[in-house]
């Protein structure tokens, strides 16, 4: 057996879903591995909409959804409301995932589902996910970790079905960008948002913009470094990020790397 066909009929085993859909490499081949195996009235989708997710993420997700014929349910959340989250300290995930889990676990009940999924693999487990307990707190199922199947997997399955979000970029919410203990705002998050638009009109496909007060740090890839630093393009960043109110923009050395804040974290082994 496959891993698709493995992935499905542990999916058939649990009768009724809802599935934590956000349009990304994980999430779309979950949620099409859920309607393959249930069907559409016993898969239902739902796509957080929240000012953590950019705009163009949103609307692509939900064209993707419908590219994929699922039962697509578009929630919008007001998470700066959640107790935990504006503040923004380190265990901020928790308090979200708890929050908006809880949420899909409502509507799994209102609609006779036994299982809320999330399309964690076995390689998140490499990073600081404090949300991971709030999961597992609501008996949320991941069924990429039960079948231990890495990123890489994940993204193989995915383009051989021909899934087009199989090479896509990994995101992660935008108040990622802010450091730990920064009050989280709905303008701050907009300045991010549209700083990184800037970085995707030009081009780049992988990027953050740490968000540093009035300073903008970007993480890149290495590799694409120097077509950034090309004196027009560099100029193209400056404006646009002043115009923003960014006072300096700055290019992080180091190059992009996942949770790069997470570094400053003292936690116990």
């Amino acid at each position: 057996m496959d891993d698709y066909s493995r992935l499905k009929a542990l999916i058939a085993k649990m009768s009724g879903v809802v599935v934590a859909y956000s349009g990304g490499v994980d999430s779309t081949l979950l949620a099409k591995a859920a309607t393959d195996a249930l069907g559409k009235t016993r898969a239902m989708c739902v796509l957080i909409d929240s000012c953590l997710v950019p705009k163009v993420e949103i609307e692509e997700a939900v064209t993707r959804a419908r590219e994929l014929g699922l039962n697509l349910t578009r929630l919008h959340v007001d998470v700066l409301a959640v107790d935990g989250v504006a503040e923004n300290e380190p265990d901020r995930c928790y308090h979200c995932k708890k929050a908006l889990f809880s949420k899909m676990t409502e509507i799994a009940h209102e609609h006779g589902l036994p299982y809320v999924l999330d399309g964690s693999n076995i390689d998140d487990d490499a990073d600081y996910r404090p949300g991971s307990k709030a999961l597992a707190e609501l008996a949320v199922r991941s069924p990429f970790k039960e079948l231990e199947f890495t990123k890489d997997q994940v993204r193989e399955i995915s383009r051989k079905l021909g899934l087009p979000t199989w090479n896509k970029p990994s995101f992660a919410c935008l108040a990622s960008r802010v450091p730990y203990g920064t009050p989280l705002t709905e303008e701050a998050l907009e300045m991010i948002e549209s700083a990184e638009n800037v970085l995707r009109e030009l081009g780049f496909s992988q990027f953050r913009v740490r968000h540093h007060g009035n300073l903008a740090r970007i993480e890149i890839p290495p590799e694409d470094m120097d077509r950034l630093n090309v004196p027009a393009t560099r100029k193209h960043i400056v404006d646009a990020f002043e115009k923003l109110g960014y006072a300096y923009i700055t290019l992080d050395l180091a190059g992009y790397r996942m949770g790069s804040f997470n570094k400053m974290l003292h936690t116990e082994s």
